[in-house]
């Protein structure tokens, strides 16, 4: 549901609908068949960002009579593949097209499908590219050694390139890997030195930006749909095994590599940021200089043409969130980074999205947020919220030590004594809130007479527990008289026949001297 919303926001964008499909991994027919049914139903972008999942589904779905099966379409490129085998003819294909599909299409029909196919096939597209529309980015291959001072560890650090489809302006930057954290903060210092943000980014298909590379349907890592959300511009990934996709980037690459990276290659660099000067240098020289075959230079082009197409940046950068899918515990929490975090009770068992940055984690259930906590960094911990809680679960965090003892007071010393030894005896007081609780309970169904007589005779036999209170009090033994076994009086020597005493020992030194 989320990509319907987003459908619209680029479409608002003025994007066309094949670059959106490609952008959101869905078809452009899918993409049409949105928008077209967003006009039929009169809802715009601003009215689609109000609503929800279900009212916009409810809007651009209603309930419709089922339609007329079509007749199935064969598939031109399996055909392709087919026919290259030997003895294979398209009377053939069709016969067996056929056999599996007896309301298929006739033999004429079946084969114009192939023919016009066939005529579009090996049609390459001359790409034209209009300022401010794309932004290519790609790592370069070759990698810049950095010398760490104080061990003489050597890191290599990679290359990051961008540059714009129009002037062909190039941005460099040093990275200490290909890491989705470093991929984006790369863009964001992109954005930031271009002063704008194109309408569209091409990308290899680099496991940073996609999650899933596909020749059709390429998925875009979430963290990175993000990104291109806060600056207003989407991202498409390239064919893989389309060139002419990425030549743009490959070029800029080969350009960066030849012209800056190997001017500087008997360089020594310790620390990234000393690199990243030299670069941002070297790049600057580039951009200046004069086309060889063309008036003026990247940079002209870029100041003339490019710059004023850009979209603004927003009033803020992007920070870095990262992304994962999560199965809410029985017991309510999700785990992120192993800590825990309360989500509403009643999504126990579901799957949900969580979104944590370097200071919140954000819990979401099909698209809306339904928690937000303060990132923890520890090991085990847990940040809980009473609004997440079962009625019974909330009644018993609002008890503490203090008002346990009180309640206990008002029922007489002895349950008071009783209850501050529990508490005192658990390695933490919380331990003993459920012994409390049950204690609480018994004083509902007795006297505080005997509850006090029953503590005072626990207290005495030291067992304290909510099940010895219950049976003093069960079996009537509060009503008895508590005897106790005398203790020695001190200095007293206990007698008795079995017991041999110093003297025996003494002797037994004697002889064995």
């Amino acid at each position: 549901m989320r990509k319907i919303k987003e459908i619209l926001r680029l479409s608002e964008l003025g994007l066309p609908r094949r670059e959106i499909g490609r952008s959101l991994a869905i078809s452009h027919n899918t993409v049409a068949d949105i928008m077209r049914r967003a006009e039929a139903a009169g809802i715009s972008w601003s009215a689609a960002e109000e609503m929800d999942e279900a009212t916009l589904d409810a809007r651009l779905y209603p309930p419709t009579a089922p339609s007329v099966i079509k007749r199935p379409e064969p598939d031109p490129e399996k055909m392709h593949r087919e026919l290259a085998r030997k003895g294979v003819t398209l009377q053939l294909l069709w016969l067996e097209y056929k056999t599996e599909h007896p309301d298929g299409l006739g033999y004429t029909q079946f084969c114009e499908r192939y023919r016009r196919w066939r005529k579009k096939a090996d049609v390459v597209l001359r790409q034209e590219h209009k300022a401010g529309e794309k932004l290519f980015v790609d790592f370069a291959g070759q990698t810049v050694p950095v010398i760490n001072r104080r061990t003489g560890e050597v890191t290599p650090a990679h290359i990051f390139v961008a540059v714009l489809g129009c002037s062909n302006h190039i941005y460099a930057e040093a990275t200490w890997g290909e890491d989705l954290r470093s991929f984006l903060t790369a863009h964001v210092h992109c954005f930031t030195a271009l002063r704008g943000v194109p309408r569209a980014v091409v990308i290899d298909n680099l496991r940073s930006g996609v999650s899933s590379p596909d020749y059709y349907e390429p998925d875009i890592n979430p963290a990175y749909a993000e990104l291109a959300r806060h600056y207003g511009c989407c991202v498409l990934p390239a064919r893989p095994r389309k060139p002419r996709d990425k030549a743009k980037v490959e070029n800029a690459v080969l350009i960066v590599e030849r012209g800056v990276l190997a001017a500087v290659r008997d360089r020594r660099f310790f620390s990234l940021a000393e690199l990243n000067g030299v670069l941002r240098e070297e790049v600057i020289r580039l951009n200046e200089a004069p086309f060889q075959k063309l008036s003026g230079s990247r940079r002209s082009l870029f100041e003339t043409l490019e710059r004023p197409a850009l979209l603004p940046l927003p009033l803020a950068p992007y920070e870095f969130a990262q992304w994962k899918k999560a199965r809410v515990a029985i017991d309510y929490h999700v785990e992120v980074e192993k800590n825990f975090y309360s989500v509403p009770y009643g999504l126990a068992r579901e799957e949900v999205e969580v979104r944590y940055t370097s200071g919140v984690v954000e819990v979401l259930f099909r698209g809306s947020r339904v928690a937000s906590h303060r990132r923890r960094f520890g090991r085990g911990e847990y940040s809980t919220l009473p609004e997440h809680m079962p009625e019974s679960h909330r009644r018993y965090l609002e008890w503490s030590p203090t008002r346990l003892i009180n309640w206990a007071g008002s029922v007489g010393p002895e349950t008071a004594a009783l209850l501050t030894a529990i508490l005192e005896s658990r390695p933490h007081p919380e331990h003993g809130y459920r012994t409390c609780l049950g204690i609480m309970r018994l004083a509902k169904h007795y006297p505080a007479e005997r509850v006090e007589a029953a503590a005072r005779r626990a207290l005495a036999l030291h067992t304290l527990s909510y099940r010895s209170l219950k049976s003093i009090l069960s079996r009537g033994l509060d009503a008895q008289p508590l005897l106790l076994a005398p203790e020695p009086l001190p200095g007293l020597a206990l007698l008795h026949e079995n017991l041999r005493g110093p003297a025996y020992y003494a002797d037994t030194e004697e002889e064995s001297c």
